[in-house]
């Protein structure tokens, strides 16, 4: 396996599922040449997810998912499947595995339509057993975990069902071109990592490089010092949302501006629904609620953008009374209606398919969905501005 320094957000995220000894781990293991799971002939081996990143000959950098079979029983079987279909929100490809023994699959299909899978492939396994003779829907493989038949056409159907490969689309690129100067403007805050950079700077700084983008560094403190060094206007600014309203009345006006949130709406869900969104925080009143979501859990500061910053700003400019409520993780209910409104972080730590499972679970309940940088801009008054 080579090196590879891809974000696991940034890798095809494939997970299997289907009944309890169906050979999901058996299978996993062949794909990956590698004892990802444990295989067992006893049922519910599997409990939890588990993950394994890593790169598969013929398939390139990917997340394989294997999870507790959905036929799972009593109380812990039901809460091992709720993972198993919260595991799904984040399958760019599911495969869907099914024991040749079996004689149809239609609690297979029907599970799939219930949990809103995409990009599903049907996979046959135990093809050296004996043969299926139910109606099977397409795209289909035979396979056999045990002596390996089939492994290499899974991987060309699970390649030819994939969407755009995130590692092959850009953040920034949409934005500058090779040789553009860009200067980053970088609050070094509490909640920072001590001694790195947070996740979405990185992102986007390596984004840049790769389109032979010139970036240069500052924080909110260095800011006039690194706008004096530049010989020329920056063909773009990129900030921290935080600081959206000091940095918009630093930099001259015909600057371009955007931030590392704004541009991860564009990366990872649909910047267009995100920006028709928050034009409905003016919409909100005393009695209104909205869901503040975020990818990660981590450590609550003073700082907390998603407790503290953005709650401020929607008492502050829209209405004290507005009743705001905070997850984080997979915490995100599955029914939003409750809410008017919900804001989601950038989702770095996401992949796109994750991102957009929740739009559409907004989606599905009416309930207009945005993003942090997204919904800052337009409380700070700038979200013309922003690019």
């Amino acid at each position: 396996m080579s090196l590879n320094t891809t974000h696991s957000s940034e890798r095809v995220n494939i997970v299997f599922v289907g009944k309890r000894n169906s050979g999901k781990s058996s299978l996993i293991n062949a794909l990956t040449g590698q004892n990802v799971s444990i295989v067992s002939d006893h049922l519910g081996t599997t409990t939890d997810p588990v993950r394994k990143v890593m790169e598969i000959v013929g398939l390139g950098p990917c997340v394989v998912t294997d999870t507790a079979g959905f036929d799972d029983v009593g109380d812990l079987g039901a809460q091992r499947v709720e993972k198993t279909v919260l595991a799904l929100r984040s399958a760019d490809v599911t495969v869907v595995v099914f024991s040749s023994e079996g004689k149809n699959i239609d609690e297979e299909k029907a599970f799939v339509e219930k949990s809103g899978a995409k990009n599903v492939v049907y996979v046959m396994n135990k093809s050296d057993l004996c043969d299926f003779n139910g109606e099977i829907p397409a795209p289909f493989v035979k396979v056999s975990a045990k002596n390996g038949d089939g492994i290499e056409n899974l991987k060309k159907i699970i390649k030819k069902v994939s969407p755009e490969k995130i590692e092959e689309t850009t953040i920034t690129g949409h934005l500058v071109k090779k040789g553009d100067t860009v200067l980053l403007v970088m609050p070094q805050d509490e909640s920072a990592p001590k001694g790195r950079l947070i996740l979405p700077q990185v992102q986007v700084i390596r984004d840049l490089l790769d389109n032979g983008a010139n970036p240069i560094c500052a924080t909110k403190e260095s800011l006039n010092s690194a706008i004096d060094a530049l010989k020329s206007a920056p063909d773009l600014v990129i900030c921290d949302s935080q600081v959206f309203d000091f940095v918009d009345k630093t930099i001259p006006k015909e600057w371009n501006l955007t931030s590392f949130s704004v541009l991860l709406a564009g990366f990872k869900g649909d910047i267009k629904a995100f920006t028709e969104g928050a034009k409905h925080i003016g919409n909100l009143g005393k009695n209104s609620k909205v869901l503040i979501a975020e990818a990660c859990s981590h450590t609550t500061t003073d700082a907390d953008i998603a407790r503290v910053k953005i709650p401020n700003l929607l008492h502050k400019k829209i209405n004290p009374a507005i009743d705001i409520t905070v997850v984080s993780g997979n915490d995100f209910p599955d029914d939003v209606s409750p809410y008017d409104l919900v804001i989601h972080c950038g989702g770095c730590m996401f992949n796109k398919a994750h991102v957009m499972s929740r739009y559409e679970i907004c989606k599905k309940s009416g309930v207009p969905m945005t993003n942090y940088g997204i919904a800052i801009a337009y409380l700070t008054g700038i979200l013309d501005r922003i690019v």
